[in-house]
């Protein structure tokens, strides 16, 4: 009787261990992005949207340079920069882009963002109106890497229209849209008017920075 009852006691403690394992990681890797709309308010747009080349099946080693002609469409779609789209991309590899993964994160994380972007659901549902994806879903983020990078290229769009004329801040336009796509509108407006970002906003930049020149590489072949 004591036998057994050891045995189910270490059976459940190593069904712990896959869910504290998991719980840790979120908490360690996880940076709190992104697109959240917060005050942001995306100007419908009809344009449709453009076909894209074949990509690699979601799953195993993820590069985001893989995804260069997808990038290159849409950011030239949207009106954007590619190597900023590029480089936002490298920002979000931070964890496993395996559909499998982040539909069991999301069970213990239901504001969890999806897709290689690292999008939350509020933030596609808003920046997807109006658009050639509008009848697209949130959910389909993680086997549709072309559809992460065409909303996040959307994203970033809106971004630049929520920017003043002229900002007193240190940051070039890319590097604020950057800001925004991980702390939403209203933060990025506070910084082109010389707010300073918080940590996780300032680490987000630094990794921009540090990402930037790769990613003008990885879109310019």
């Amino acid at each position: 009787m004591v036998k057994a009852e050891r045995k189910r006691g270490l059976r459940a403690r190593w069904l712990v261990f896959p869910v504290a394992a998991l719980l840790g990681w979120g908490c360690t890797r996880y940076v709190g992005t992104h697109a959240d709309p917060g005050s942001t308010k995306p100007a419908p747009s009809a344009s449709a949207s453009a076909p894209a080349k074949a990509a690699p099946t979601p799953g195993g080693t993820y590069d985001p340079a893989d995804y260069a002609p997808q990038v290159r469409t849409y950011a030239k779609k949207a009106g954007i920069s590619a190597q900023l789209l590029m480089a936002i991309l490298y920002n979000e590899d931070y964890k496993p882009h395996d559909p499998a993964f982040e539909r069991s994160w999301q069970k213990y994380k239901p504001d969890a963002a999806f897709g290689i972007a690292n999008m939350h659901r509020a933030a596609f549902d808003q920046t997807k109106r109006g658009r050639g994806f509008a009848s697209r879903k949130w959910e389909e983020l993680p086997d549709d890497r072309a559809l992460a990078v065409e909303a996040a290229a959307w994203y970033l769009h809106d971004m630049s229209e929520q920017l003043p004329s002229h900002w007193s801040g240190p940051y070039s336009r890319d590097e604020l849209m950057a800001l925004g796509y991980n702390a939403g509108g209203g933060n990025m407006a506070a910084f082109a008017r010389g707010a300073k970002p918080g940590s996780q906003a300032g680490d987000y930049l630094a990794r921009l920075r540090d990402n930037w020149k790769k990613a003008g590489t990885a879109v310019g072949g």
